[in-house]
């Protein structure tokens, strides 16, 4: 028999369909229990017995991170109240330096309009000092700019610290593709776990239910903690054993996010649109495994796998740029304000 070509696109896995009638809070509190299990803190790099965290990234996913890890931090006691947010620095159309006005109006006014992220949430435009006291450091930022950030922050971490990377994508070299998690790893010298999903950061930080997956590749222990900083009864965080498998899904996915924008594009229908996505997603798992062959068939059922594929296809924004350049012919004329227009919306 001949063996399918894992490159060939991008395996559906159907739930069974079993739909309930559930209130939002009956549905919170169905979850809640999950959010129980607490994690020792671990010493920060300055001899304090509170976790201190960094939030590197200050985009409108960044952002979200940086809400949700704020409202843990005051209410446990393992985590210092005070959560910083490094923000690449830029200056506003009225004069201020975004991050004055983060720390002024406790708002990212740019990148997340709207939304409060907590009084306990400060914008640092100085990536080393931004770092200096954390032992657990959030990477959130496109993942073109990881490596040099990577570069910056060489020699400079130190202590017992931990990270995790919420990067979708991957770097691509000459000697082949680099995860964002193993380029953290090894340029830092720290160990890096993962957490994606399907989240859309607009609804997540109007507080609509959704879910996440960790991965993790060393100790249970250290993915609990990261559990317990991310998760609210309204953003439900899973811990899986498969670093790989989680970050794959949350950079392929996005391929198969543009063949389902096409798609729409074009007006082909729903049927072809699942299609494509149930073909996509067999692919993402055929290309995993054929990368790394320890990825497990179990993490395309998580959030990070099936559920993230659904809601790209649905309402990410690289369906949209795929959308609008399939409606326009192919031409790049006013695609830009055609997808930003309409990306929040």
């Amino acid at each position: 028999m001949r063996r399918r070509s894992p490159s060939s696109f991008f395996s559906i896995f159907f739930f069974p369909s079993s739909p309930r009638s559930l209130s939002p809070s009956s549905f919170f509190s169905r979850f809640s229990s999950s959010l129980s299990v607490m994690s020792p803190a671990r010493e920060a790099g300055n001899g304090d017995s509170q976790s201190r965290v960094t939030v590197i990234g200050s985009g409108n996913w960044g952002s979200v991170a940086a809400k949700l890890i704020a409202s843990n931090a005051l209410k446990l006691p393992s985590f210092h109240d005070e959560v910083r947010m490094w923000v690449f620095e830029e200056v506003l159309p009225n004069g201020e330096k975004l991050t004055d006005v983060i720390n002024k109006t406790n708002e990212n006014v740019k990148y997340l309009p709207g939304i409060k992220l907590g009084t306990n949430v400060v914008a640092d435009p100085d990536l080393e000092n931004a770092v200096k006291e954390a032992n657990m450091l959030v990477f959130v930022t496109p993942h073109q700019f990881m490596d040099g950030i990577c570069k910056e922050l060489s020699g400079k971490i130190t202590g017992a610290v931990e990270a995790i990377s919420l990067v979708k994508g991957m770097e691509v070299k000459t000697e082949g593709p680099c995860m964002i998690s193993s380029l953290i790893s090894k340029q830092l010298g720290i160990n890096c776990c993962v957490l994606m999903g399907a989240n859309i950061a607009k609804e997540i930080a109007e507080e609509k239910f959704s879910e996440a997956t960790v991965g993790y590749r060393e100790s249970r222990e250290i993915a609990d903690t990261w559990v317990q900083l991310f998760s609210t009864p309204y953003f439900i965080v899973t811990p899986v054993h498969d670093v790989e498998g989680v970050e794959l899904c949350g950079t392929l996915k996005n391929v198969v996010a543009i063949a389902a924008g096409f798609v729409d594009g074009l007006e082909m229908g729903n049927n072809t649109k699942a299609a494509i996505m149930r073909v996509g997603l067999r692919e993402m798992k055929a290309l995993s495994k054929l990368m790394f062959p320890s990825v497990k068939d179990s993490t395309f059922l998580e959030s990070c796998g099936v559920a993230d594929v659904i809601t790209t296809c649905l309402g990410g924004r690289n369906r949209r740029v795929a959308e609008a350049f399939a409606q326009s012919g192919g031409k790049r004329f006013n695609l830009y304000f055609r997808v930003t227009s309409t990306a929040y919306s």
